[in-house]
């Protein structure tokens, strides 16, 4: 199977945005718990505006990166792994039992309680972190993991927006939300008519962000819908949705996901961090990424293979799926975005436990999945 060019430069992107990500977060970390902690907690909640600097990065900076996500999806649809249903049935499958069995052990264990609305975290698979670790492994990954892993945390985030869409919205403001629909129509109208400029569609969507931020539905949505209403056309180098996705890329992954996992992992690491580790919602997190999002992914792979809705690529074998689900526990950073969402009302506390949860449950994730896939991975030159 053969790569193409688009999938490529995405995957060499996300590539080094991971092993960017990994080093921005230990720093974060670092200086949190430093003798410039004080002032370093307090940079990233001063406020310019209404909001704080954390805040227009997660409601703002994060619906570009959403908007990036929407173009690729829409690219992978019309012309790439996606556009055959039969190549994309696995992934498919795959993302649903990720989100599906995940969830199912949080709310196992939380069910009931007050962190019952936390179920959405172990159900995210962060892109860069999984790509940039499966990277490490060189040529000996074949291509077909890479397209599989690729188009399963895609299909994972679109996923988590769903969630983010459907269960972490405040009360809705109608005439917001309705103005924001409005303007995605009249965008909607001029790519109707071929209109290529980018200019109107960019105006357009800061309208939709404003309008949307003000109606309760979580702002970052914005990004997704605004991708599928910018004209696509022959999907060639010319076209409105490559020059904005080809430009996206590196400003989303090395300045935008970064800086959102600085402001996010600024984590003060008390004596009594471990304390919080026995409670329902961080052993739910922790075990639903570590073992819900592998057992899940395999298995619902396995089913729909079983049933003969879609077929195993010639060069991957079971083992090579589950080392992906393991990898595909790497919440980070979408599950730290939805931790904000969910615990936003129960204190920092809570906030901050999962963030300590989300980061173990990250690193073995993606230990145990390098290891994995090193040992079971043949040595040489992939397909």
């Amino acid at each position: 199977m053969k790569l193409t060019k688009t999938f490529k430069a995405f995957f060499e992107s996300e590539k080094s945005g991971g092993l960017l990500l990994l080093s921005v977060t230990i720093i974060s970390l670092l200086l949190a718990n430093s003798s410039f902690q004080t002032g370093y907690i307090a940079f990233w909640e001063t406020n310019i505006g209404s909001h704080s600097i954390t805040h227009w990065i997660n409601d703002g900076l994060m619906a570009i990166f959403f908007l990036l996500i929407g173009l690729e999806l829409e690219r992978e649809i019309y012309q790439g792994e996606l556009s055959n249903f039969k190549n994309a049935s696995l992934p498919i499958f795959g993302a649903l039992g990720g989100m599906i069995v995940p969830a199912g052990l949080f709310l196992l264990l939380n069910y009931g309680t007050i962190t019952q609305n936390g179920a959405g975290i172990p159900m995210a698979t962060d892109i860069a972190f999984a790509i940039g670790i499966l990277s490490l492994l060189g040529n000996r990954v074949p291509t077909s993991l890479k397209v599989f892993l690729t188009a399963l945390a895609v299909i994972d985030d679109i996923g988590a927006i769903m969630v983010i869409a459907v269960f972490y919205t405040d009360n809705i403001a109608f005439i917001n939300l309705l103005i924001a629909f409005g303007i995605m129509g009249f965008l909607f109208i001029l790519n109707r008519r071929k209109v290529h400029n980018l200019i109107p569609y960019l105006i357009g969507g800061a309208g939709m962000w404003y309008f949307m931020l003000n109606s309760g539905v979580h702002a970052t949505i914005t990004g997704v819908l605004l991708a599928f209403v910018i004209p696509f056309g022959d999907g060639s180098k010319k076209t409105s949705s490559y020059k904005l996705q080809h430009f996206l890329h590196k400003p989303v992954a090395f300045f935008i996901l970064p800086l959102f996992a600085i402001a996010n992992t600024g984590i003060a690491i008390g004596n009594d961090w471990h304390e919080g580790l026995n409670h329902p919602n961080t052993i739910g997190i922790i075990l639903g990424l570590v073992v819900g999002k592998p057992l899940g992914i395999w298995l619902f792979s396995f089913l729909a293979v079983t049933a003969g809705i879609c077929s195993l690529p010639k060069d991957l074998k079971w083992t090579n799926i589950l080392g992906a689900g393991m990898l595909g526990g790497i919440g980070f950073t979408m599950s730290i975005f939805i931790t904000l969402l969910a615990f936003k009302n129960d204190g920092e506390e809570v906030i901050t436990y999962s963030k300590i949860a989300i980061l173990i449950a990250s690193c073995i994730a993606g230990t145990v999945g390098f290891l994995w896939l090193q040992f079971n991975l043949k040595k040489g030159k992939a397909n």
